[in-house]
């Protein structure tokens, strides 16, 4: 699933594809946004990386559907 976070004051967005479901992706976000977590947004990349963002700073996230299959000769 693709996840887009705006920042402020950053001219582009944080695009992350995750592993984790909307619906934690949302629990996540809320719980950032009113304060949990030190008021910090952490998010799984599903290479297994963590994004960390500053909540304050989070102007909008976009929760898109699964990823669909890659065409070409990507290798994982």
């Amino acid at each position: 699933m693709e996840v887009k976070i705006g920042v402020a004051d950053s001219p582009r967005e944080i695009v992350i594809v995750s592993e984790q479901t909307p619906d934690e992706v949302e629990a996540l976000v809320t719980d950032a946004l009113n304060g949990g977590n030190k008021g910090v947004l952490a998010l799984v990349d599903e290479k297994g990386r963590k994004v960390l963002v500053q909540a304050t700073k989070v102007t909008y996230v976009d929760i898109g559907p699964g990823t669909a299959g890659k065409v070409g000769f990507a290798a994982n």
